[in-house]
């Protein structure tokens, strides 16, 4: 059964995890002991209603705030697929969470209040959505109820959020909009007659449709290698397997690979699962491969295929968000991690801050605080294997690590 991992960003009680909730409600995914535990934590907050909220927001401060501090992964599943929903955090000071949150999604689901429209973190996250380049978008006009339904102010809002659309700089994404009501359940998991005026689907039907392609097709073939496995009993004596997970692409046996960074080249002699030999393996598949030759590769390095083989960089240009207290600056040293590679890099420059609700970039500024978004250039020790984000992002990301209190500080973007 196929997996949709999904991200919901938006404004602070703009009714994310009551969206998730409500969710999880109408397709029977809460146990009856848990339903009950919320039927009476919502009567001890003096509500009349069932607090589908206090499903995701799991920390003692979130629920006494009613806000949403961490990023939560909750399951579900329908008859057709199952869903992973990564609930991320509306305030500002939490951007970092954001990021982090919605970085393995395929769908980023945005919440707008009917009442107040587009505001800061709209752009924010819609922002962040477009940097990370998440195929689809889908943008839920919530508290329908707060504005009688109305299909005029529904059609304002979208007006205002085309005009986002045009400054996206990643124009391939789908982008549906839907109107609904959280706390009431409409237009979730089935059609509201409260808002017969919307033709299009509700949301749960809309995502029960959305297809991807899992075997990453589109993308370049990088294998990175994990672990060099060289059993020592006599039955597997001259056995030498590289075991990793499909970064992007695939591999079939008989291809030709090439060795990074030795760049010396072999065939794929065999691809083995387990007990199971696989023919092809496709990106999100953990897998040992066998090669026809032995050839100088060992764990850090990547395979790939020769007609398109990544570059060996030294010095990146990158995206980053930054996530510490400590603000980044020209000359500072950190340790950059690249899949399973770490090798030392030092701030070259920082080109420009960008301020994500107008889209414009900030030159004269010469640090990154605590959630800013800028560009910036790495030089590093030795070099890393890395495509262009956009061209692939499996492989085109990266983070910073301080190196002396091993705090993750940024995620980056190859450009």
């Amino acid at each position: 059964m196929e997996v949709l991992r999904i991200a919901t960003s938006g404004s602070v009680d703009d009714g994310k995890s009551t969206l998730i909730g409500r969710l999880l409600y109408d397709t029977n995914s809460i146990p009856q002991d848990k339903l009950e535990a919320l039927h009476a934590a919502s009567k001890r907050k003096g509500l009349d209603f069932t607090d589908l909220s206090l499903l995701t927001d799991g920390l003692v401060a979130e629920r006494e705030q009613g806000i949403t501090i961490d990023v939560a992964h909750i399951y579900f599943s329908t008859p057709t697929r199952k869903y992973i929903i990564a609930d991320t955090p509306g305030h500002v000071e939490y951007t970092r969470n954001m990021v982090t949150g919605a970085s393995n999604a395929q769908v980023s689901l945005i919440l707008i209040d009917a009442r107040k429209g587009i505001v800061e973190q709209t752009y924010r996250h819609f922002f962040i959505a477009n940097l990370l380049r998440i195929e689809h978008l889908v943008v839920c006009i919530n508290k329908m109820d707060l504005v009688n339904y109305s299909e005029t102010r529904f059609n304002e809002i979208v007006a205002d959020f085309q005009l986002l659309l045009q400054q996206a700089a990643f124009k391939e994404q789908v982008v549906e909009f839907i109107p609904i009501s959280s706390l009431y359940g409409e237009n979730l998991a089935t059609r509201s007659e409260k808002i017969g005026w919307f033709k299009g689907a509700p949301l749960l039907e809309y995502l029960e449709q959305i297809s991807f392609d899992r075997e990453d097709r589109q993308h370049p073939a990088r294998f990175p290698v994990q672990f060099v496995i060289r059993p020592r009993t006599e039955a597997y004596h001259d056995f030498r397997g590289f075991a990793g997970k499909v970064a992007s692409g695939h591999f079939s046996t008989g291809d030709e690979v090439i060795s990074l960074p030795s760049m010396q080249k072999s065939r794929i002699k065999s691809i083995e699962q387990f007990e199971t030999q696989l023919s092809t393996a496709h990106a999100g598949d953990s897998v040992v491969i066998t090669l026809e030759d032995e050839i100088d590769t060992s764990r850090g390095n990547m395979l790939a295929k020769p007609d398109n083989v990544p570059a060996a960089l030294k010095e990146i240009t990158a995206q980053v968000c930054w996530m510490d207290q400590q603000k980044l600056v020209s000359g500072k040293t950190y340790l950059l991690q690249h899949g399973i590679n770490r090798v030392k890099a030092k701030v070259q420059q920082i080109h420009h801050v960008i301020e994500v609700t107008t889209n414009r970039t900030v030159e004269d500024k010469k640090e990154l605080g605590l959630n800013d978004i800028g560009k910036i250039t790495l030089k590093t020790a030795q070099p890393i294997f890395g495509d262009a984000y956009p061209v692939n992002p499996a492989n085109g990301a990266f983070i910073l690590v301080d190196e002396f209190s091993n705090a993750t500080v940024a995620v980056g973007f190859i450009e």
